[in-house]
């Protein structure tokens, strides 16, 4: 248990400070969302069309990108951000309200764009499931990314999903090491279990991949290779990475959780970081297109490449277009005339 942490939220003119801070205790909070796909248009993204059931997330991992967003709603980035989770209790109902709309046209969704959609909280509120539910009655494709093995709960409806359309899991796993994983994403399930829940997916003949991310130079960058080849064994046929990056508010969650689990690797972490960015913490992929990174990544790139190539991932130079399988249960329409 860890006690109320949170940085500075930009969006507050007024900031609590603790003298004696009192546990984080988990609390839920229910929303009717008025809508549920999120649509972007980043360069740094690879896709449109995003959903979370889920704001916040349990896994509590010490880098996650998405803390800042929970400033959005009078939250913070750090405790907070772990253990006040809001659940979108309808997002089954706003996304099958979304497939009956003519303007829909069956676009690829990636779940879990955000915050992860197996978290713990999904074992009971059966969101994520439900969302597989309505994606596979409509035939539309879908691209998931987590951490959790609860996935292996769902594996009849992904299965079903892989028949009718077409569907692809990619597994997150930072760390080989489990007790490293620990101390660094503590709510989450150890790597070993995440390798296992791969190889469940791809027995039950679901295309899986595996995402080395984030990459923390000084701290796993050791551990890439590794990774690549477990989830080789385990059925992964494609594999992406990520250099950890520092937004805002992430940065002094990350280095204080690093500095408690890892003192004497704090500095070094630090300064490998800063290498590669020409003395900054952060800048978007976009930008690190526009001005390359230091010959420490190269480094890690080249290795990632080289390993991916021995193993045959990535044996296709792009993720294959899902077919346009969409359709409409009869009669759903006469709903909208």
């Amino acid at each position: 248990m860890r006690k109320v942490d949170n940085p500075p939220n930009p969006w507050n003119d007024t900031q609590v400070e603790w003298l004696d801070a009192p546990q984080a205790e988990l609390e839920i909070f229910e929303e009717e969302a008025k809508t549920i796909l999120s649509e972007n248009d980043s360069p740094d993204l690879g896709f449109r069309f995003s959903l979370n059931p889920y704001r916040g997330c349990f896994h509590a991992c010490a880098y996650c990108y998405a803390r800042p967003s929970h400033q959005y709603w009078d939250f913070g980035a750090g405790t907070d951000f772990e253990r006040k989770i809001v659940v979108k209790i309808n997002a089954p109902e706003k996304l099958r309200e979304t497939f009956l709309k003519r303007s829909w046209k069956g676009e690829l969704i990636v779940i879990s764009g955000n915050t992860d959609c197996y978290q713990p909280l999904e074992a009971s509120y059966k969101l994520t499931r439900g969302c597989l539910e309505v994606c596979r009655d409509f035939r539309n494709p879908v691209a998931l990314i987590t951490k959790g093995a609860l996935i292996r709960r769902d594996l009849d409806v992904l299965a079903a999903l892989c028949r009718e359309a077409s569907a692809f899991v990619t597994m997150s796993i930072a760390f080989s090491d489990d007790a490293m994983s620990r101390k660094i994403e503590p709510g989450t399930p150890s790597p070993s279990t995440r390798f296992a829940a791969m190889r469940a997916l791809s027995e039950a003949g679901i295309p899986v991949g595996v995402g080395v991310a984030p990459i923390i130079p000084g701290l796993n960058d050791s551990q890439v290779a590794e990774i690549l080849e477990r989830a080789k064994d385990n059925g992964a046929s494609r594999a992406f990475r990520v250099m950890l990056r520092l937004p805002s508010e992430v940065k002094p969650v990350f280095f204080s959780r690093l500095q408690e689990a890892y003192p004497d690797r704090a500095q070094k972490v630090l300064h490998a970081i800063q290498e590669m960015r020409g003395g900054a913490l952060y800048r978007s992929q976009f930008h690190e297109r526009q001005k390359g990174t230091g010959q420490r990544w190269e480094a890690i790139e080249w290795l990632f490449e080289l390993t991916c190539r021995k193993l045959g991932l990535n044996n296709t130079e792009k993720h294959p277009e899902p077919a346009q399988t969409f359709r409409r249960p009869d009669g759903q329409m006469r709903l909208f005339e």
